[in-house]
């Protein structure tokens, strides 16, 4: 059986190609009796003419790597693309050290184990990026003989 002229007609109706048109197969003589508009459109009516659902793209693949990244696998160097700013910030890696180096600073004045002139300068050369990191402020207050001495 030929359905072009119905199929035509139901992709007009539609608003689709012919080839996205889906009959139903139990009611193909009916839809091979429909000949004017009318007729294709009560058949659309009654679910009996659809559009086919256009095909998607699988996901599994993208599941089982997100699966594996979690694991901490998948992460190497031939994983990744772009600058190694584009997945950590040149902003958010400065907040983090400085958020660290701040607090221990802060620690080490709450413990009493540096005086409050030696307190403000650690923070104005924290804020300069003059430490690399926690251990570095530790040995520039031993190479200075910042630390207190009754401590």
């Amino acid at each position: 059986m030929k359905f072009t002229t119905q199929k035509r007609i139901a992709g007009q109706l539609l608003k689709v190609g012919t080839k996205k048109v889906w009959f139903d197969p139990e009611k193909l003589t009916e839809i091979k009796e429909a000949i004017t508009k009318s007729d294709i459109r009560s058949l659309i009516a009654g679910k009996f003419i659809k559009i086919k659902k256009a095909p998607s793209q699988s996901r599994s693949r993208a599941r089982k790597i997100r699966i594996q990244k979690r694991k901490g696998n998948q992460k190497g160097p031939g994983a990744r693309r772009g600058k190694k700013t584009a997945r950590l910030s040149k902003k958010e890696n400065w907040m983090a050290k400085i958020r660290t180096q701040r607090k221990l600073i802060r620690e080490l004045k709450q413990k009493n184990l540096i005086e409050n002139l030696v307190y403000k300068n650690l923070l104005d050369k924290a804020k300069g990026g003059f430490f690399r990191n926690k251990r570095h402020i530790k040995l520039y207050l031993e190479e200075k003989n910042l630390f207190k001495k009754n401590a």
